[in-house]
């Protein structure tokens, strides 16, 4: 290839690169000009700082003479110490023994007559009742009914729901006898509709060992928007 037939790099084919190189002594001297002189115009013109007084002066203590004729009270007396526990002697016969309780000596006729069972009738509020055989709730689907039956409307429809502890007295049949509101859900219409609703209930007899008995049990009734 002829050399002579190269195109040649002018002034027409500089680059940015090129003019950025050539134009960097301008642009550097032209920085550190001014830093120089914003430096010089805050350490000019920045306010000085000083110190606030922080001194203090004290004031001489006056020295007050005592009278000698001033009576000064003794000390307290010191506590007694308690005393030290002694150990007594005394003198006990080793073969003591305690009399034996004859009828002889207790006639029954001379007893008293024993205490008169009172009956209590543990319907009237909740009391513990002892059982091994909780009872079951017989009738879910029916409570459930009911449930959405007695929701008050204008709670409802507000999206307001609670619950509602309840104490039932049921019978040896699995019968609600008696109800009452054990922890209220905050709103008296919900547990009004609670106590109504525990009225619809049914459950198997609670059992001690193999005997129906009576028992107050709780059960929590919740009202909530489905």
């Amino acid at each position: 290839m002829n050399p002579q037939a190269m195109p040649s790099l002018g002034a027409e084919h500089e680059t940015e690169n090129d003019r950025f190189k050539r134009s960097f002594g301008s642009w550097f001297w032209t920085s550190m000009i001014a830093a120089t002189v914003m430096h010089f115009a805050i350490f000019q013109f920045w306010p000085t700082l000083t110190a606030e007084d922080v001194s203090f002066s004290t004031e001489d203590l006056e020295t007050i003479d005592i009278p000698d004729n001033i009576e000064i009270p003794p000390p307290p007396q010191r506590i007694a110490r308690p005393a030290v526990p002694v150990m007594a002697t005394a003198d006990i016969e080793e073969d003591i023994t305690i009399a034996p309780t004859t009828f002889a000596e207790n006639p029954v006729e001379d007893l008293p007559p024993p205490p008169t069972e009172r009956e209590y009738d543990i319907s009237l509020a909740p009391v513990f009742t002892p059982m091994t055989v909780r009872p079951e709730i017989k009738n879910e689907a029916e409570v459930i009914r009911a449930m959405e039956r007695e929701y008050p409307a204008i709670l409802r429809d507000a999206g307001i729901g609670g619950r509602v502890l309840v104490w039932f007295f049921i019978d040896e049949a699995g019968t609600v006898r008696n109800k009452r509101v054990a922890e209220t859900s905050g709103h008296s219409g919900l547990d009004e509709a609670a106590l109504k609703v525990a009225d619809i209930y049914r459950f198997t007899p609670a059992l001690n060992r193999d005997k129906k008995v009576q028992v107050w049990v709780q059960f929590t009734i919740t009202f909530q928007v489905r």
